[in-house]
Formats: structure tokens, C-alpha cells, sequence
């Protein structure tokens, strides 16, 4: 795993062979959005303390959505570490283990994608859900973190925007592994295209993806033009 700076002293991103969590600092208070897979936890424990923190003072895991390299890790370091895990309502039940994780609807490209990473995320654990979350609710954190539902790559998917920090996480809805892009592996490539709109839209100066580096330069104009390029 490598541990990158996004934000000095606020945000810092978890990168694992697949895919990617955030940790936000609010002082000595800590929030995790997406947890990595089953076998992160104890890595994302001892990012945390390379950086001088404490995991016991991790308050949240905001979960974008139900796919088992962002929610993996969530359970047992809630349970260590008394966090609560916080979901939209859409979603809750997949990580819960009550419903089955969506199957994406492949565009011919995505086939052997898909067949290759089905090889290499392990799967997630039931997961219990002490929050269910709706479009517009705000969190308590970053000065106010706004929930955006973004359905499409999953029903549940959502973005989290900090709107006074300029920061968006956008979970998989958008990606930047090559060129910024849609994310893929999608339920619904309509409705995920609608979300790259809205997300877009809130024109934040950082974007932190699912999977590629976070975008911290001309970040609003990119996003705009990709979402604008991108077509059913």
C-alpha cells in the first residue's frame, strides 16, 4: 500500500494494488472514506500511525459504495476501533450481506476487465451499517460534507463533497487511470453518465477517484469537459 499526500495535513490517500481510500483529518478526529479490501485493515491501521495518529480516534467509514475493494476492511476496523459505518440506503443492504452485489452491465472493453479483477478483489465480508444515508445529507466532518447521491455504477453509489475545502470524492462513478474518464463496470451506464454530470457540476478544485491519482489542478475544468465528452 502507499500512502499519498493529497492536502497537507487534511487528506491523504490509501493506495492498494486495486482501487483506494481517503483519510480526512479534522485535528486529532479522523474519518475513512472507503476501507479498501477484506485484507487492508491492518495496513490502513499502521498508515495512520505512520502519520502520528491515533486509529482510535477514527469516528467514521463512509462507504461509497457496495463493491468489495471499498467496503472490504470496514467492518473489522469499526469494530476495533468503535467507528461508526455509514452507507446510502440503496446500497446498505449489499454490504449488510443481505443482497447480492449488482451485476454490471459490460460493454464488450469491460469483459475481461471485470473477469480479471473477479481474480483479484477477495470478497467482502457481511458488513453491518450504522447509518443509512440520502442525497443531501451532511456529515460532521471537513466543515460539512455533503452526501450526492450518484446512482449508475451501482444503485447506491454516492459522492461526498466538502464544499468549503473544494474537495469531491467521487467513488467509482469517475476514474482516472489513463485518461479521465467514466467509471466502469456500471449497472446503469445512463444514470452513471447523469452522475459524471452532477458530480461535475459542483466544480470542486480537488477530486479524489476510486481508482487513479486525485486531480488537484484545473480540476473543475476537466471534470466538465470529460463529463461533457463522455455519450451513451
Amino acid at each position: 500500500m502507499d500512502l499519498v499526500e493529497v492536502l497537507p495535513n487534511r487528506l491523504h490517500m490509501l493506495r492498494f494494488p486495486i482501487g483506494q481510500a481517503y483519510l480526512w483529518q479534522d485535528g486529532e478526529a479522523l474519518t475513512l472514506v472507503d476501507s479498501g479490501n477484506v485484507e487492508s485493515a491492518a495496513e490502513i491501521e499502521g498508515a495512520i500511525r505512520s502519520l502520528g495518529l491515533d486509529p482510535g480516534r477514527l469516528e467514521r467509514i463512509v462507504l461509497t459504495h457496495c463493491h468489495g475493494d471499498h467496503i472490504g476492511a470496514a467492518g473489522e476496523l469499526a469494530a476495533r476501533w468503535d467507528a461508526r459505518v455509514l452507507a446510502h440506503r440503496l446500497d446498505a443492504p449489499v454490504i449488510r450481506g443481505e443482497l447480492p452485489v449488482p451485476e454490471p452491465v459490460l460493454l464488450d472493453w469491460e469483459v475481461p476487465l471485470y473477469e480479471h479483477a473477479l481474480t483479484v478483489v477477495p470478497g467482502a465480508s457481511p458488513t453491518p451499517v450504522d447509518g443509512e444515508l440520502e442525497d443531501g445529507d451532511v456529515l460532521d466532518f471537513g466543515d460539512g460534507a455533503h452526501v450526492v447521491h450518484a446512482p449508475g455504477h451501482t444503485d447506491g453509489s454516492i459522492g461526498v463533497h466538502l464544499p468549503r475545502h473544494g474537495v469531491l470524492f467521487t467513488g467509482d462513478c469517475v476514474a482516472a487511470v489513463g485518461p479521465l474518464m467514466l467509471g466502469v463496470f456500471n449497472v446503469d451506464r445512463a444514470r452513471a453518465i447523469d452522475s459524471f454530470h452532477r458530480l461535475a457540476a459542483l466544480a470542486p478544485s480537488v477530486a479524489c477517484f476510486g481508482h487513479g491519482d486525485p486531480l488537484t489542478s484545473d480540476t473543475a475544468a476537466a471534470l466538465a469537459k470529460a463529463a461533457a465528452e463522455t455519450t451513451t
